[in-house]
């Protein structure tokens, strides 16, 4: 996966141009579609990269007496909250024009 702090995606809610954002498709709901698809699989790499991280942590005993604290596992959990969302920076990749798309409806008949 892609360096995450090296992202010039915001970490807050911002109003984009519509005009720059069906800019690609000419149709704002292609565009958003394209986006939502980018995002959910955004969404599913940080997912799998977090577990794999905090899998190293796990501790598999079941005495409720063993809980501590683990300050490594605090950090990793911090600093993937302080990420931006994957909306955003599926957005982002998007404006960019990092996102790679086909209209697999428009063929031409022979």
């Amino acid at each position: 996966m892609k360096d995450l702090k090296n992202t010039n995606a915001p970490a807050t809610t911002l109003t984009y141009n519509r005009n720059e954002i069906d800019a690609p498709t000419d149709n704002i709901y292609e565009a958003i579609s394209v986006i939502s698809k980018r995002a959910e699989q955004i969404n599913t790499d940080i997912r799998r990269e977090l577990i794999d991280k905090l899998e190293e942590f796990a501790t598999y005993n079941d005495s409720l007496e063993e809980i501590f604290e683990n300050k490594e596992q605090i950090e990793v959990s911090k600093f993937y909250e302080k990420l931006p969302k994957p909306h955003a920076l599926a957005v982002q990749e998007w404006l960019d024009d990092k996102i790679y798309f086909r209209n697999t409806e428009d063929s031409t008949e022979e």
